[in-house]
């Protein structure tokens, strides 16, 4: 292989998975054209083509599709093992990659957060905020939190939250003028603000369980839809219609009256959000002190 492959593979992967030159040449630090010329170099040197341009988009050919998936993960592992180097400093260091739920980084991650990254100034935290269940070594980041139900079995799950439930939620004037539903099977001639979720564009399926009952799931309809579980909160304060929302969301707007609860009973105790790590990476010292951190104390 020839020396400069290996930035040239970083590079690509680094498009590839961003499907932006922008976005790609910001986070690897380099300009779009010394960006394009490493690809370009690649592309020659293998003789093959393995993007796609158009003025707008950049996404892999086949055969770009295929080095993607074959090359992401060991690029991420490459990384994890350059970063674990830091252990060897006299002071913890490096960057943490975390991606979670908006509603997780506001709630569990940002408060822990804002203690610990003055203790250790060396090491640095990037947030992403994403709804996806994507893979986070292909997508080179260093850990995940998401509810436990949700975890893969090759993860390592660390518990940094209680157990909690959803609440269904809407305003008195909405049930002035539609009679409470009774379950949640009545839902579907509700109006409901919808949370779209980044998987092939679909939406979430209110879940619900009863005590001593199976799970099942409700697909709702409704003339909001938003992509962040604080603008659905916001659409049912506004009036349009239910939502369905982290219980400690709306516990202060109950209590005041500008949100009523209903169907208490239909909604299950979830496990708790969890941060997890792929078990084959070692983590570096900088992502052990986060985890202690982060690690929920009952």
């Amino acid at each position: 292989m020839a020396r400069d492959h290996y930035s040239g593979l970083l590079a690509f992967v680094t498009v590839a998975r961003e499907g932006n030159f922008t976005r790609a040449a910001a986070q690897l630090g380099v300009s779009q054209s010394a960006l394009s010329h490493s690809i370009r170099n690649l592309e020659t040197n293998l003789g093959i083509r393995l993007l796609t341009r158009t003025t707008r988009s950049v996404s892999p050919t086949e055969a770009g599709e295929r080095l993607y998936q074959n090359i992401s993960p060991q690029m991420a592992e490459i990384d994890a093992q350059v970063q674990a180097l830091s252990d060897f400093r006299d002071k913890p260091s490096g960057t943490i990659r975390i991606t979670a739920t908006d509603y997780a980084i506001k709630t569990i991650l940002w408060p822990k957060l804002a203690k610990f990254l003055p203790r250790y100034p060396d090491i640095k935290v990037e947030l992403v905020s994403d709804y996806a269940k994507g893979d986070i070594a292909a997508d080179r980041f260093d850990a995940g939190v998401r509810f436990g139900e949700s975890l893969a079995q090759d993860m390592i799950a660390v518990r940094v939250s209680p157990d909690m439930r959803f609440a269904l939620v809407a305003t008195k004037g909405y049930f002035a003028e539609n009679p409470p539903p009774t379950s949640p099977h009545d839902l579907v001639h509700h109006r409901c603000v919808n949370l779209r979720l980044p998987t092939h564009g679909g939406l979430y399926a209110w879940e619900f369980k009863k005590e001593g009952g199976r799970e099942f799931t409700v697909r709702v309809d409704g003339q909001l839809v938003a992509n962040s579980i604080y603008e659905v909160l916001d659409g049912a304060l506004a009036g349009f219609g239910l939502a369905y929302v982290p219980e400690p969301m709306v516990e202060a707007y109950v209590a005041n009256g500008d949100l009523v609860r209903i169907l208490e009973d239909w909604c299950p105790l979830w496990s708790g959000y969890h941060l997890y790590y792929p078990s084959r990476r070692q983590p570096s010292q900088a992502m052990k002190l986060l985890i202690e951190e982060l690690r929920f104390q009952p």
